[in-house]
């Protein structure tokens, strides 16, 4: 499997998501919503202090980014102007984000603020739906991280990272969320951002094991990407769906998680099409 580099020198990347005919990325460190084509060519098309950044798209095209510590969604304008979407309310740690079919959108917060070094606490999923309203609807995750609905708009799938599995809830017809359950037991993996692909197999990448991982319904790992650096988050897009964009970028415990430069934007073919959201 061959790896190609469509940019480079960024720093914190995240949330990759193909729109159009385009990557969408954010990169934390910057404060910038990216866009990218596959020759490579990029441009800012948002910028927002957040620490996290996280983007994805309603139905119509519009743009949603959550702005951490405001504790808001924000609905980018077709001027490129930013305006409020729904008040998501001051928890701490509001981290990633998918919006299904019908323009739910799905936000989790960790539930603690990281970067300050507070003590663990577990995170939640809220539903915002078109109208502006918020509530939660699922609590006790362990550090909810990517996030992603199947095809035909049934189940929610949620990365646990420090539960080191993939957890799936039924998605109600009101939006709300039931039957959690394992959807896969990762062993040592530690999921970060998701997507789905047609055969119902989910792609998530791994900042400590340095990789993208494809694996089935209760566990079974299909394919490995391994990676120089750690895996942040994939998505799967392009033409005919079957190009797995990668976001990655080198991770330390020194003063700078981070360093500056590292995160990459990184593109190989696969043979399953994406489906689902994002």
């Amino acid at each position: 499997m061959t790896l190609r580099t469509l940019l480079t020198g960024h720093g914190l990347v995240e949330s990759p998501r193909w729109h159009g005919d385009r990557l969408y990325f954010s990169d934390w460190s910057a404060g910038e919503v990216i866009a990218v084509d596959l020759a490579g060519r990029s441009e800012t098309v948002a910028r927002l202090t957040s620490l996290p950044l996280c983007t994805a798209f309603l139905p119509d095209g519009r743009m949603l980014l959550v702005s951490s510590p405001d504790g808001l969604l924000l609905r980018r304008e077709p001027d490129g102007s930013l305006v409020t979407h729904a008040e998501l309310g001051r928890r701490p740690g509001w981290n990633d984000i998918v919006v299904d079919g019908g323009g739910n959108a799905y936000v989790n917060s960790i539930g603690f603020d990281m970067m300050a070094g507070a003590p663990y606490e577990t995170g939640v999923v809220v539903l915002a739906t078109p109208d502006g309203a918020v509530r939660q609807v699922a609590d006790g995750l362990a550090f909810p991280n990517g996030m992603a609905v199947t095809a035909d708009g049934s189940t929610l799938v949620v990365a646990e990272s420090y539960g080191h599995s993939l957890a799936a809830f039924d998605i109600e017809p009101d939006g709300g969320l039931s039957g959690r359950r394992v959807w896969a037991d990762l062993g040592e993996g530690t999921p970060d951002g998701i997507c789905l692909d047609a055969e119902g197999a989910v792609w998530y990448a791994d900042v400590p094991g340095k990789r993208c991982v494809r694996v089935a319904e209760g566990g079974q790992v299909l394919q490995t990407v391994e990676l120089d650096r750690g895996g942040f988050a994939c998505t799967l897009g392009g033409p005919d769906g079957t190009t797995l964009f990668i976001v990655a970028a080198e991770w330390s415990n020194g003063p700078e998680p981070v360093p500056a430069g590292t995160g990459q934007v990184l593109a190989t073919e696969v043979t399953v099409p994406a489906a689902g959201r994002p």
